[in-house]
């Protein structure tokens, strides 16, 4: 038995690992697309490290882009088999492959008419809408905490790791040569204590865990609650200096989250009267999709839903659909909020809003959540002067802030408490993923303080042998 990681290796993106069971069974973990990692991007999405007509099965942890992203093209590419993720995940995965391919389709045109100027060879997209429209009837939904057995030598559990809603835990059990194995993928580890969504769930006792590392050397704010940083930057940017917050946001479960904090700010009579601009199609579907689910809130926001049926809605708040609409927003002077997407700010609508309103020290850009370095969030977040947009360079003169607590990876403590359920001297090894090295590193010595003896961090494409599972 073997684990090959083909990404999320040292890195912040692109999930991608196989577990290889004799004889030549093969089951992909993740089917992550690589994203903000600058000109490498698009080569590091082409190239698999594997062949995706020799993959048994597909398990998805989550519906992210950079743990979906690229399961179009692994259709498209030869993959028949079925696809395994929740019930909830299965919605949001739908609409996000759809939106991903629409924003491909259309950024490959601009490219070619630049390529077609230049006389250089026409590029095509990663994969189409129809693409994607390939991949759903693969789909194989299973709830929470119901063990399936997929074969006579793959037995699959989900576990709600509190993430974004559907996302879950991997646990597999898994023969070969007469013998049981247990393995967990972690998937991504949320918040304990979250504003919107439950507290990641107990998980059975493993063998492997591959574990993601984001915030393995970070502790977020536990003080201040997250409301009241939010309104500190609403007042000092959009009632002191009269300008706009532009807020970079994941559309699915970030985007929610700034709403439910909004409306709480609203109920509890402290929001400031201003215009509230959501300026994304794919936001706007995504937060229906969310009011579809309640059943994956915590009690708090069950208990809220008694008494106001939209949790999401508040007086101010407007939804942007069409194209100049969101132009508009950029020639209006007023005072505003604007939530778009994408929350790294690589593409989308929230990008043009950046472009814009960066030179003006009125503006704030805020960053709410994990940038990969490379990406215009991250180099915003860690004080980048001058940056190219489009191709345009622009003097950084906006302030820039952070609320690094209304992220939705947990800290290296929910990591711990998430490993607190598992007997240390019973894991064999400990894989760290998804997480940028220096950070694994030092993840990976709190680990062995904690008794895990073997912990292991992986680069891309290596693969990894189990050992004698005699032992």
């Amino acid at each position: 038995m073997k684990i090959a990681f083909h990404g999320a290796a040292r890195t912040v993106t692109g999930s991608k690992h196989i577990v290889h069971l004799n004889p030549g069974k093969q089951i992909l973990l993740d089917c992550g697309m690589f994203q903000g990692m600058g000109k490498e991007t698009l080569q590091l999405n082409k190239e698999w490290g594997f062949d995706p007509e020799e993959l048994t099965y597909v398990i998805i942890s989550h519906a992210h882009i950079d743990h979906i992203g690229l399961l179009p093209k692994l259709v498209k590419e030869g993959y028949k088999g079925k696809i395994y993720c929740t019930t909830t995940t299965a919605d949001f995965l739908k609409i996000l492959l759809r939106d991903s391919a629409r924003i491909q389709e259309s950024d490959v045109i601009h490219i070619n008419k630049e390529r077609d100027r230049e006389g250089r060879e026409r590029v095509e997209p990663l994969y189409t809408e129809e693409d994607a429209a390939n991949v759903f009837p693969l789909l194989e939904t299973l709830d929470y905490n119901e063990w399936l057995k997929i074969d006579e030598d793959v037995e699959l559990l989900y576990t709600d790791c509190g993430h974004i809603m559907g996302s879950a835990a991997v646990h597999l059990k898994l023969r070969e040569h007469g013998k049981e194995v247990r393995l967990t993928f972690s998937g991504d580890i949320g918040r304990y204590g979250d504003e919107i969504l439950r507290s990641p769930d107990v998980f059975p006792q493993a063998d492997y865990i591959i574990m993601e590392s984001t915030y393995g050397d970070k502790l977020h704010d536990r003080i201040v609650p997250p409301t009241d940083l939010l309104l500190k930057e609403i007042e000092r940017t959009c009632l002191e200096k009269k300008g706009k917050l532009i807020i970079p946001a994941f559309s699915v479960g970030r985007t929610q989250e700034l709403l439910y904090l909004l409306n709480r700010l609203s109920l509890e009579r402290r929001l400031p009267k201003l215009k509230y601009y959501v300026d994304s199609p794919l936001s706007i579907e995504a937060t229906e999709a969310t009011k579809r689910h309640p059943e994956c809130f915590n009690k708090r926001v069950q208990d809220l839903l008694k008494k106001d049926e939209d949790v999401f809605d508040f007086p101010g708040v407007e939804y942007i659909e069409s194209a100049d609409e969101s132009i508009r927003l950029n020639s209006s002077k007023e005072p505003c909020v604007i939530i778009s997407a994408s929350g790294m700010a690589e593409a989308g609508r929230v990008k043009h809003h950046i472009a814009h309103n960066i030179d003006n020290p009125s503006n704030t850009i805020l960053i709410v959540g994990y940038c990969e370095p490379h990406s215009l969030g991250g180099r915003l977040r860690n004080g980048a002067d001058h940056v190219t947009i489009f191709g345009t360079h622009y003097d950084v003169k906006a302030d820039v802030g952070v609320i690094q607590s209304l992220s939705a990876h947990g800290d290296y403590e929910d990591m711990s408490q998430w490993l607190a359920c598992q007997d240390p001297s019973q894991v064999r090894k400990l894989f760290l993923v998804h997480g940028e090295y220096d950070v694994q590193v030092n993840f990976r010595d709190r680990l062995i303080k904690k008794g895990f003896r073997d912990v292991e961090i992986p680069a891309r494409h290596q693969m990894i042998g189990l050992g004698n599972l005699d032992e």
